[in-house]
């Protein structure tokens, strides 16, 4: 499923992203470019990076 329409980032490749290091959306933005568009899919790249650094913290 895609997350950002602008530049055709599906969520697998946000989750690739979080688990190769990103741990911000600015981090996304900067590696796939997710988020530096319309801005439409700020609120889902939210939820994913929240989600991911909540189970990360939770694993350490």
């Amino acid at each position: 499923m895609f997350v950002c329409i602008c530049r055709a980032v599906t969520e697998d490749e946000v989750h690739e992203h979080c688990s190769a290091g990103a741990t911000s959306v600015d981090a996304i933005g900067e590696r796939c470019g997710a988020g530096e568009g319309c801005g439409t899919c700020l609120e889902r790249l939210h939820e994913i990076v929240s989600e991911r650094n909540a189970t990360a913290s939770t694993a350490a």
